[in-house]
C-alpha cells in the first residue's frame, strides 16, 4: 500500500530538512538500523535505491519499523519499478532522468515524484510531467552556478542538487538556491552499509548536517 503524500507537505519538509541520504549498496543488511542511524544523525529522508538487490523487501522493512524517517525509493525508471515501490511503501519516488511512465504511476498513487534533469530544455520538461521538485543531476558536472542560473528561467522552482554532493559543498548548492542536496557516499559509503557500520554512519551524517 503506497503512502499518499501532499506535495506541498513534501515539499515544506525538504527545505526544513535540506539533506536526501542516497544509500547504493551491494547490499543493506538492516535497513531499520540503517534508518535510525541516519536519524540519529540528523538526516530524516533516506532513499533506498534499485540498484540494490530486493529493495521491494528492504522497503517494507524500513518503513514498517523506521519510524521519524521518510523512506522513498530512488533509480526508478520503469513503471513497474514505481508500482512496486508504492506497494512496498515508499514514501517518494526519485528518477535519474525524465521517466514520463515513472510520473503517470506516482500520480496514480498520490507519490510526490523527484524527477531528474540537467538542462533547463529537461527541467521544463520535468514540470510538464508534474515533478515536485527536479533532481539536477550530476550537480558537480556544472557547480553551484548552474543553480542560480537555472533560477533565472525557472524561478522558485525546487531543485535538488545530487552527485558530487559533500560536506564541503553542500552549503554552496543551497546558498546557490537548491532547495536540499543528496547525500551519497560521504555520508553512506556502500561499504560501511554493507558492514553495518552505523556508529561510523552516524557520525558521517552528523558532521555533513553540521557543515550545511
Amino acid at each position: 500500500m503506497s503512502h499518499a503524500t501532499d506535495p506541498a507537505t513534501t515539499l515544506d519538509a525538504l527545505a526544513a530538512d535540506r539533506v536526501i541520504a542516497v544509500v547504493r549498496a551491494p547490499v543493506v543488511p538492516d535497513p531499520v538500523a540503517l534508518c535510525e542511524a541516519l536519524r540519529a544523525g540528523g538526516i530524516r529522508w533516506v532513499e533506498l535505491t534499485f540498484t540494490t538487490p530486493g529493495l521491494d523487501d528492504l522497503l517494507r522493512r524500513a518503513t514498517d519499523h523506521g519510524d521519524g524517517v521518510l523512506v522513498g525509493a530512488g533509480t526508478v525508471t520503469t513503471a513497474e519499478q514505481a508500482a512496486a515501490a508504492a506497494d512496498a511503501g515508499a514514501r517518494y519516488l526519485v528518477t535519474p532522468g525524465l521517466r514520463p511512465e515513472v510520473a503517470e504511476v506516482a500520480h496514480d498513487r498520490s507519490l510526490p515524484v523527484v524527477m531528474g534533469a540537467l538542462t533547463p530544455t529537461e527541467v521544463g520538461r520535468a514540470l510538464d510531467l508534474g515533478a515536485t521538485a527536479v533532481k539536477i543531476f550530476p550537480a558537480h558536472a556544472f557547480g553551484p552556478r548552474h543553480f542560480r542560473d537555472l533560477a533565472g528561467p525557472y524561478p522558485g522552482v525546487p531543485l535538488v542538487a545530487s552527485g558530487g554532493v559533500n560536506a564541503g559543498n553542500a552549503a554552496e548548492f543551497l546558498r546557490a538556491g537548491a532547495l536540499s542536496v543528496c547525500a551519497g557516499s560521504d555520508v553512506v559509503p556502500p561499504a560501511a552499509v554493507a558492514a553495518g557500520d552505523w556508529e561510523s554512519i552516524t557520525a558521517r551524517a552528523r558532521e555533513f548536517v553540521a557543515a550545511l
